[in-house]
C-alpha cells in the first residue's frame, strides 16, 4: 500500500502533514485535492507527497478524491511548503493561496435532540436556553445559539451537553460558493423558411408573444441568449416553453464565461521603435530567456528607470519573446487602479490571451479566470499580489511592476508573504526570468543588485514623446515662509499660478495628498477634547460628502456633533485637510476648471477606477485631485502640472522606512507630469524643505537618497543588514497585553541565551502604533538579527499572537 502526506484545511494541522493510506481503488497525485477523515470529521486536503511508507503507525484510509486532476503544480507545492516554513504560517493556508477561488468550505457545526426523556432540572440557565432552542427547531447550526452567548461560549455548552447526552453534535460542509455558470440558449428546431410561416400562421390565431419569438429566431444565424431573446420578443420563460413542446425551438443550457475583459473594445497595437537603453535593456533580457534554465540559477533583472521612460514596453517585448518560445508569463502590479491601463497596454500586443486576476472582480470572475487559466487558454496573466500564484502552465517570465510598492505585502491576514519574494522564490524553483521595475527601487532590492545578486538595468531618460524628453522641472515651496507672507490658503502662491494659467491653456493638472476625507481631526477650540474612535485608538475625520465622523481604521461612523461632550461648549473646530476638502477648496479656487476626485470613498464599485481613469483621459475634467491612487504609474500626456499639497505626511512617522515611502511617493507623482509633447512641472509644498528625501525627490536623485538611506540603514542595523520579525499580541485587556508581551519577551530572551545567539536583538515590548485597534489592545515585541525566523519556527508561539516575518512597517 502507499501513503500520501496531506496538507488539511484544519486550524488544528498548522505547518504539518497528516499520513494517509491510499485506498487500491483511487489514483492519486501530488498536487490533487482529497477529502479525509480528521477526528470526527471529513475535510478537504491537498496531497504535497506520496510515499511508501506513513509518518506514523496507525493511518486511516483517504475517502475520496475531489478533482480528478492535481490543483497545484509540483513548484507549487514546493513554493506552498516554503512560504509556511518561511512566514511561519499554517500549512493549508500556504496552500489555499494556489487554490481555485471559492474552493474552501468550511465545517458547520450541527445540533439536534438526543432521543429520550431528558431531565433538564440540573441545567444552569444558558444549558436550558440552548437545549430549549434545539427542542423548538429540531437541528440547528451552531451559530444560532453562538448569536446570543457568543461563539466561544457557546462552543463550550454545546460540548458539555454532548458530554451528558442531552444533545447529539454533527458536521456538515458548507455549501459550494461558486459554480460554473449557465445560462438558457434558444436555438431553431426547423429551417427558417417554416418558422417564418408559423409564426405568421401563429400571429392569426392570436399567439402574438409565441410569433415575435419565433420570427426572432427565424433572423438569428444562431443560438441565442434566453436573456436577449426576452427583451427582443417581449415573452416570457412560459412563451418559450410553449414554441419548445410544439417542436419550434430548442431550449438548451450551456456553461458560460464569465468574463471580467467582455466590455472593453481594444485596439491592436504595433511595437515602437525602442531607444539605445531600451534596446540594451532587452537584449541582456532576451539573452537569458534563450538560455535553458538548467544552465544557470534563475535571474533576477532589476529595470530601474526614470518615469516615463519605458519600462511597460521592454516588458511587452520580453513577454513577446517569451511567447515565441512557446511560454507564458505572469505580470503584477501593485494597484487594482493601475489594472486598466496595464490590461489595456497588454492586451492590445496579445489580444484575446490576457486574463485578469484581482479581488474586484466578482467570484464567479475570479472562478472562470482560474479554470480558463489552467487549461493554458492565455499567454498572459496580470493582477495584484494574488495573481503570482494563478495556475499558468509553462511559466517563462514574472514581471513585477513598481516593485517598491508595499502593497505587495500582505499584512492583513496569515500567510503574510510578501509577493516579489514568493516570485522569486518561484522562479529559483522554475528557472524562469524574474523582472523587477521601479523608478524607484527599494533599498533592499537596490542594495541585492549593486552587491551582484540580481543584474542591473537602467533606463536613465524618458522614452516619450520622443527619446530624451526631460524629466518636469521641480520646484519646493517652504509652507513656513508663506505663513510668514500671510497665505494661508492649501495653495501656495507659485502653485495657485500653476493651476491658474494651466486650467486656462486647457491642459490638465493632478493634485496630491495621501489623505482621504475632508478634516483629518474634529476638536473643541475651549478644552481640546479630540473626537476619537470608540474601538479604535486614532482621531475620527470627518467626511464632507458623508456628513459623518469616520474611523479610516475600523469604519466606525458616528453623527458630527453641534457640542462638545465633556465641556458642552459649541466651538467644535475642523483641523486637518484630505481629498475632500481640498477638492472643496480647489472648486472654490478654480470655478471654472472640472474637478474629479480618485480616492478609496469613490472607487468601491465594480470598474470604477476605470470609469475614472477614463474619464479623466479623456479630458472630461481639468484637475484630478487623488492619494496615492494618482501616483502610480498612469500615464496621462495632456498633464502638464502636478502639485503635492503635502508632502510631510508620512514624513515624521515611527517607521525607519518613513523617508523612503516618501521619497518613492513623491517621485512617482512627480512622474505623472510632462508625458506628452508639452512638458511638465512639479510643485511640493512642504514645512521640511532640507529633508534628504525630499532634496532628493526634488531631483530625481535616487543615487544621492540611496547613498544617504543605506549609510543610516548600515549604523542602525536595519535592513538589509538584519531581517525582521515583528510579534504582536492583541486582547481587550490593555494589562493583559502587557503581562503576556513581557512574558514572551523573557521566554524569547531565555532561548536566545542558551542557544548563545549573538546577533539577534530583542526590540520593546512596547505598544504598537495604533495601540487600540478594532477594540482589542496591541502590544509588540521585534526581533532584529540574521535569521529570526529560525529561532522562531522551533517555538510554540501561545495563542493570541500574530508573527508576521519581515515587515514592511513598523
Amino acid at each position: 500500500m502507499r501513503y500520501a502526506e496531506v496538507s488539511v484545511n484544519s486550524p488544528v494541522a498548522q505547518r504539518r502533514t497528516f499520513s494517509y493510506a491510499i485506498p487500491p481503488a483511487l489514483t492519486v497525485d501530488v498536487g490533487q485535492a482529497v477529502w479525509v477523515p480528521f477526528g470526527d470529521k471529513l475535510l478537504q486536503g491537498i496531497v504535497l507527497e506520496l510515499t511508501d511508507q506513513p509518518s506514523v503507525e496507525e493511518t486511516r484510509e483517504i475517502a475520496a478524491v475531489i478533482d480528478p486532476h492535481p490543483l497545484l503544480s509540483p513548484p507549487q507545492v514546493k513554493l506552498a511548503r516554503w512560504i509556511s516554513e518561511h512566514y511561519l504560517s499554517p500549512l493549508f493556508e500556504a496552500v489555499a493561496l494556489m487554490l481555485p477561488p471559492g474552493f474552501e468550505r468550511k465545517t458547520v457545526t450541527f445540533i439536534s435532540p438526543a432521543p429520550g426523556e431528558q431531565d433538564l432540572s440540573s441545567l444552569g440557565q444558558e444549558q436550558r436556553y440552548v437545549v430549549e432552542l434545539v427542542k423548538k427547531q429540531g437541528r440547528i447550526s451552531l451559530g444560532q445559539p453562538g448569536k446570543a452567548l457568543g461563539r466561544k461560549r457557546a462552543a463550550a455548552i454545546v460540548s458539555q451537553l454532548v458530554r451528558r447526552g442531552l444533545v447529539v453534535r454533527s458536521y456538515e460542509l458548507e455549501p459550494v460558493r461558486v459554480r460554473p455558470k449557465q445560462e438558457l440558449y434558444l436555438s431553431l428546431a426547423v429551417k427558417p423558411a417554416q418558422a417564418l410561416a408559423e409564426a405568421a400562421h401563429l400571429g392569426e390565431r392570436g399567439a402574438s408573444r409565441q410569433s415575435a419569438l419565433l420570427e426572432f429566431l427565424a433572423h438569428q444565424p444562431e443560438s441565442v441568449p434566453w436573456t436577449e431573446a426576452r427583451k427582443k420578443a417581449k415573452c416570457d420563460r412560459a412563451v418559450a416553453e410553449a414554441l419548445g413542446s410544439k417542436g419550434f425551438i430548442t431550449l438548451n443550457s450551456l456553461e458560460v464565461k464569465r468574463d471580467p475583459l467582455a466590455y472593453h473594445k481594444i485596439p491592436l497595437s504595433c511595437p515602437p521603435t525602442l531607444t539605445a537603453s531600451q534596446s540594451s535593456a532587452l537584449k541582456s533580457i532576451k539573452s537569458r530567456l534563450l538560455k535553458p534554465s538548467a544552465e544557470s540559477s534563475p535571474s533576477v533583472f532589476l529595470l530601474h528607470g526614470v518615469t516615463g521612460s519605458g519600462k511597460t514596453e521592454v516588458y511587452l517585448q520580453a513577454l513577446a519573446e517569451v511567447v515565441k518560445q512557446g511560454k507564458r508569463g505572469i505580470v503584477l502590479v501593485p494597484e487594482i487602479a493601475l489594472t486598466p491601463q496595464t490590461i489595456e497596454r497588454f492586451a492590445s500586443r496579445f489580444p484575446g490571451r490576457v486574463a485578469v486576476l484581482h479581488s474586484k472582480l466578482s467570484l464567479g470572475e475570479q472562478y472562470d479566470e482560474w479554470h480558463r487559466l489552467r487549461s493554458g487558454e492565455f499567454d498572459v496573466v496580470i493582477g495584484s499580489r494574488s495573481a503570482i500564484f494563478a495556475p499558468q502552465g509553462e511559466l517563462g517570465l514574472i514581471v513585477i511592476d513598481e516593485e517598491h510598492e508595499w502593497t505587495y505585502k500582505q499584512n492583513d491576514h496569515s500567510p503574510r508573504y510578501h509577493a516579489r519574494d514568493a516570485a522569486i522564490k518561484l522562479a529559483e524553483l522554475t528557472g524562469v526570468v524574474v523582472i523587477l521595475g521601479s523608478a524607484t527601487p527599494d533599498v533592499e532590492t537596490f542594495y541585492y543588485a549593486q552587491k551582484g545578486d540580481y543584474k542591473l538595468l537602467q533606463l536613465p531618460q524618458r522614452a516619450t514623446p520622443s527619446e530624451g524628453s526631460p524629466l518636469p522641472q521641480v520646484e519646493v515651496v517652504d509652507l513656513r515662509e508663506e505663513l510668514k507672507a500671510g497665505n494661508r490658503s492649501l495653495f501656495s502662491r507659485s502653485l495657485l499660478q500653476a493651476v491658474t494659467k494651466a486650467v486656462t491653456n486647457r491642459e490638465q493638472v493632478i493634485l496630491f495628498i495621501n489623505r482621504r476625507g475632508g478634516a483629518t481631526f474634529v476638536q473643541c477650540r475651549r478644552c481640546g477634547f479630540v473626537f476619537r474612535c470608540r474601538r479604535c485608538e486614532v482621531a475620527l475625520s470627518y467626511h464632507f460628502t458623508e456628513d459623518k465622523l469616520l474611523c479610516h481604521q475600523c469604519n466606525y461612523q458616528t453623527a458630527v456633533p453641534s457640542v462638545c461632550p465633556r465641556c458642552l461648549n459649541r466651538r467644535i473646530k475642523f483641523l486637518g485637510i484630505g481629498t475632500q476638502r481640498l477638492e472643496q477648496e480647489a472648486a472654490r479656487a478654480f470655478p471654472r476648471a472640472r474637478l474629479l476626485r480618485w480616492d478609496s470613498d469613490v472607487t468601491r464599485g465594480k470598474n470604477s477606477h476605470q470609469k475614472i481613469f477614463d474619464s479623466f483621459r479623456a479630458h472630461q475634467a481639468d484637475i484630478l485631485i487623488g492619494t496615492q491612487m494618482v501616483a502610480k504609474g498612469l500615464d496621462l500626456p495632456e498633464v502638464t502640472l502636478v502639485g503635492v499639497v503635502s508632502a510631510d505626511t508620512g514624513l515624521n512617522l515611527p517607521d525607519f522606512r518613513a523617508g523612503e515611502r516618501t521619497f518613492q511617493l513623491l517621485c512617482q507623482v512627480a512622474g505623472r507630469a510632462g508625458r506628452g509633447s508639452l512638458g511638465g512641472r512639479v510643485i511640493i509644498q512642504t514645512y521640511s524643505p532640507q529633508h534628504y528625501a525630499i532634496e532628493a525627490a526634488a531631483g530625481y536623485d535616487y543615487d544621492a537618497f540611496y547613498s544617504k538611506e543605506i549609510n543610516y540603514r548600515r549604523q542602525l542595523h536595519n535592513p538589509p543588514f538584519s531581517r525582521l520579525a515583528r510579534l504582536t499580541y492583541s486582547h481587550t485587556n490593555d494589562a493583559r497585553c502587557q503581562r503576556q508581551a513581557e512574558r514572551m519577551k523573557h521566554l524569547l530572551a531565555q532561548e536566545i541565551d542558551s542557544r548563545g545567539i549573538a546577533d539577534l536583538d530583542l526590540i520593546g515590548p512596547a505598544p504598537a502604533f495604533i495601540h487600540r485597534l478594532r477594540g482589542r489592545f496591541r502590544w509588540q515585541l521585534i526581533l532584529r538579527g540574521t535569521e529570526p525566523s529560525s529561532l522562531l519556527s522551533r517555538l510554540p508561539i501561545p495563542q493570541g499572537w500574530v508573527v508576521d516575518i519581515a515587515p514592511v512597517g513598523l
